[in-house]
């Protein structure tokens, strides 16, 4: 984990630009160094591991890290003081396991937990356990959590608080019969989502009573995997809102601050893609109104700790209460860069029972901070299936200004399948949302990720789309602008010309580092080498063939492309991963990620990777020869999208299916997925049984 933070390092930059500090900044320098707590035991693992660690070191409090087996080498584990296993793999017997974790409490004498998100973070039951044995629960008390965690009872007080809420059934839904009752008295569409729950898990969107039922069997299959718990609430479905949430923090002393909003809006199966401080769309008015809610929500249930309360915001800025997480949230370093507060350092004085240092008038926001979630996903299946593998190559772009990047894993880390994919939150910070934004566009051209699929590509597409720029999103962004699935950076005649020179003067510039291992290598005798004025090349791009002529003249390469002429120039290091190019003036970074004999070549280009075929006339004359292989008929066979676990079959030899029916369903990131039927027909073999762990592209069901 590393890149730029806020308090001293962001102050001693602002000094240095000649910015004026804030009072709020100011303070928190001088405050690192107030005592709290000797040890603390982080119960997660992952970037947020490191993140909670990073603060604690700088406050001198040493850290004990907890891990799974597989997990032993993780970053967080190296980073801490002392690490301690709690068990296997599987996150039931791990990082969910609460008598090892409360072991482990024991055993290393840890004067308080921090939970983090997700696992154990929102755990009554933890938290009580921590209590009776006088270790203390960074985060909200019992009540809190209990009252705020439950979506029911956290509705109910949201209500009695004056807060907006979304029209819905407030008690527990009891089956899928009583789900469809409820839904049609609501009126369709509706969200069906854990009581328990949160971060995308356990939710689904109904349009009809049918879906109503799938969602209602996927839904508390989902929630019991995740929280334990498979209760299920139905409310209304705002259709197109913004999701926007409002950062609180409570002391123990009746105190509470709102720290202004995030614009979490851009999601995708109900998970946040990329989130944003503050919103483009809010007034002072409007941010104002939702910041004395959400506080007085928090007062309401005596709230101390940093919590999140989320709304949905229709298009005329009516909000709505959605749920109030009792956690540090994904997403807080954007809040941190426009405050100039550190959340977990917050959280663990108030835990200590320290008063808030601030009043609300002295929050600030300055700047523009975006925050992307890099995953380790597929991004054109489904905007992003799990891929699962080992990083070969990995560098953060943390050499570049105002960037930030909070990550727990190195070259070498595996992603595997039983924990979440994110890769890392990448950062960036500016004076004004546009700076912000062309550092995040550069930071993802230059980031380093290479062993996986990633999602980088999506996510370079979000933030230049005009959609976004403008401010003209909602949580249906991603389908709105890509109805038919994500299929990568479109290239304009302009840019395309661009990436077929870059592509070639690559080309020429591998051929010419060869001829010149070759020269050293070469026999006694010497060998007179005609030198070659200009190479005529044959460039196959999306299925079109296009004839690129190169000529060089040192570190610039002119390149004449279907009657274009372009001049490119670089260093061509091409051992580096990281390639800065001039295309007649425009700057661009690109990587070449792999680049073979037969003239194939994978470039990353604008975020999105292209695949090219770069021939010789000669060559490109002699491969009309050659034969195409045939292209695998997938209409009859179904295929795993993703690495998983298969949690049911439907199906058996000799059955009848429909296209569009379910043949199986995959778990994979405790999320499940439905696999159904591509085409009518009679089941002719299955090739797993409930239970089986799956790769990508796992042959699952053949039909005759």
């Amino acid at each position: 984990m590393a890149g730029f933070w806020t308090g001293a390092a962001a102050l001693a930059t602002a000094g240095r630009r000649g910015r004026r500090w804030p009072k709020l900044l100011m303070r928190s320098v001088a405050l690192w160094t107030v005592k709290t707590f000797d040890k603390i035991l982080i119960a997660n693992r992952g970037e947020i591991a490191c993140r909670v660690i990073k603060t604690c070191k700088k406050m001198g409090i040493k850290t004990v890290a907890i891990h799974s087996d597989v997990d032993a080498s993780s970053v967080h584990v190296k980073m801490a003081d002392e690490a301690v296993c709690v068990g296997p793999a599987p996150t039931s017997k791990s990082y969910l396991n609460m008598n090892a974790i409360m072991d482990a409490v024991r055993s290393t004498r840890a004067q308080a937990v921090h939970p983090g998100y997700g696992f154990l973070s929102e755990n009554k039951e933890f938290a009580k356990r921590l209590a009776a044995e006088d270790v203390i629960f960074i985060g909200p008390d019992t009540h809190a959590i209990q009252a705020m965690g439950d979506k029911i009872e956290s509705k109910l007080l949201a209500k009695k608080a004056k807060v907006n809420t979304i029209p819905g059934f407030d008690g527990v839904v009891k089956d899928a019969d009583e789900a469809v009752r409820i839904a049609r008295e609501i009126g369709y569409p509706v969200m069906i989502k854990a009581s328990a729950g949160g971060g995308g898990k356990g939710m689904r969107i109904a349009w009809d009573d049918e879906e109503t039922r799938d969602g209602f069997r996927f839904s508390s299959q989902e929630a019991a995997s995740s929280f334990g718990d498979d209760r299920l609430l139905i409310e209304k479905f705002i259709d197109n809102p913004r999701h926007i949430e409002i950062q609180v923090l409570g002391d123990k002393h009746g105190n509470a601050l709102w720290l202004n909003e995030r614009e979490c809006s851009i999601q995708r199966r109900n998970q946040k893609v990329v989130e944003e401080a503050p919103s483009i769309f809010l007034d002072s008015e409007t941010r104002r109104a939702m910041g004395e809610q959400a506080v007085a929500l928090a007062k309401a249930v005596n709230y101390s700790s940093a919590g999140t309360v989320e709304f949905l915001v229709d298009s005329k800025k009516n909000f709505y209460f959605l749920e109030m997480n009792t956690r540090l949230q994904v997403e807080h370093p954007v809040t941190e860069c426009i405050t100039g507060l550190d959340l977990v350092q917050e959280m663990i004085r108030v835990a200590k029972g320290y008063p808030l240092r601030h009043k609300q008038a002295d929050i600030p926001i300055n700047g523009w901070a975006v925050e992307c979630r890099v995953y380790a996903e597929d991004p054109y299946k489904s905007f992003g299936l799990p891929s699962v593998g080992r990083l070969s190559q990995y560098e953060e772009p943390i050499h570049l200004p105002g960037v930030r990047v909070d990550s727990g894993i190195q070259p070498g880390s595996d992603i595997s399948i039983y924990y979440d994919p994110m890769i890392s939150k990448l950062i960036t910070y500016g004076s004004d949302r546009t700076e912000a934004l062309k550092r995040m566009e550069d930071a993802l051209d230059s980031y380093v990720i290479r062993g996986v699929t990633h999602n980088i590509a999506l996510l370079r597409e979000v933030i230049i789309n005009s959609r976004f720029i403008e401010g003209d999103i909602n949580t249906k962004f991603l389908s709105d602008v890509y109805p038919d699935g994500f299929k990568g950076h479109p290239l304009t005649e302009t840019e395309r010309n661009q990436f077929l020179a870059v592509a070639s003067s690559l080309f020429v510039a591998s051929q010419l580092r060869a001829q010149h291992f070759q020269d050293h290598e070469s026999s006694r005798v010497p060998i007179v080498k005609p030198q070659v004025a200009s190479w005529e090349l044959s460039v196959k791009l999306h299925d079109e063939i296009h004839t690129v002529v190169v000529s060089s003249s040192g570190p610039t390469f002119s390149v004449e492309v279907d009657g274009s002429k372009l001049n490119v120039t670089s260093t061509w290091n091409l051992a580096s991963p990281l390639l800065s190019v001039n295309v007649d003036g425009t700057q661009r970074t690109i990587q070449c990620l792999s680049r073979e004999a037969g003239g194939n070549m994978s470039i990353q280009f604008l975020g999105t990777v292209y695949k090219v075929r770069i021939l010789t006339k000669l060559a490109a004359e002699l491969n009309k020869f050659m034969l195409e292989k045939a292209a695998e008929d997938t209409s009859s066979i179904l295929r795993s999208p993703m690495p998983g676990v298969v949690v049911a079959i439907s199906v058996k030899p000799g059955d009848l299916v429909a296209e569009g029916q379910e043949i199986c369903v995959i778990e994979a990131m405790k999320m499940q997925n439905s696999m159904t039927a591509g085409k009518t027909g009679k089941v002719k073999s299955v090739h797993c049984k409930a239970g089986d762990t799956v790769g990508e592209g796992d042959l699952l069901v053949e039909l005759e």
